[in-house]
């Protein structure tokens, strides 16, 4: 069984987020830690310079506010991340901070971009020091 599990939730697919804690649920230990997080892209400096401060502070609040929605309706009481860079990258420097044993990672069914560029997932899949778990 697994003692610490991310589960990376995007604000924009919530509608997955509650299945994926659902499998961290199942598959941790009794007492897991479940660490629930969204990355939040940065933006270009030219472009961030342009806008108001409080536009990113209001998005990390309003992600938050999601993150927590989500654990409720799910019967958890995980811990929270929200946190701004390259979604892949983020979520494999946060794992390793925290000492993860599994990532439980969403995926979407690929786009012809995705075979250019590697999703999110794909890219977790393939570097992760941890167990990876792809819920569709």
């Amino acid at each position: 069984m697994y003692k610490t599990i991310l589960v990376p939730i995007d604000i924009a697919h919530l509608e997955k987020g509650k299945p994926m804690i659902g499998v961290a649920q199942h598959i941790g230990d009794e007492d897991a830690r479940i660490i629930l997080i969204n990355v939040m892209e940065e933006i270009p400096g030219y472009a961030a310079i342009e806008l108001p401060q409080s536009l990113f502070v209001d998005a990390q609040k309003h992600a938050e506010e999601k993150l927590k929605a989500i654990a409720v309706a799910a019967g958890i009481k995980p811990d929270y991340a929200v946190l701004s860079g390259s979604a892949h990258n983020t979520i494999l420097r946060y794992a390793e901070e925290q000492n993860v044993d599994l990532i439980i990672v969403g995926s979407h069914k690929p786009g012809l971009q995705d075979y250019f560029l590697g999703s999110t997932a794909a890219r977790v899949v393939r570097h992760a020091k941890c167990t990876v778990l792809v819920a569709r």
